[in-house]
């Protein structure tokens, strides 16, 4: 058994990314750029689905956005 990766995120890091849009819906939404702090971090860190690992954030204005674990990064101080 492959052992466990741990996400690179902590619940309250605060981060920029991506928004993620699966492909179907991107004729009528496009993604957009973000910054918000993490509130959850959704499956794929037991090794499976690792490339396909979301994460969420809570913005500002106290709407949460989906993102690609690998399409956000901290935010630089």
């Amino acid at each position: 058994m492959t052992p466990a990766r741990r996400c690179p995120y902590d619940l309250g890091d605060e981060i920029v990314g991506i928004t993620y849009v699966p492909p179907k819906d991107r004729r009528r939404e496009t993604p957009q750029p973000f910054t918000g702090r993490v509130v959850q971090v959704g499956s794929g860190w037991d090794g499976v689905e690792a490339d396909q690992a979301y994460l969420w954030a809570r913005l500002d204005n106290g709407l949460e956005v989906k993102a690609l674990i690998g399409d956000c990064e901290r935010k630089p101080r």
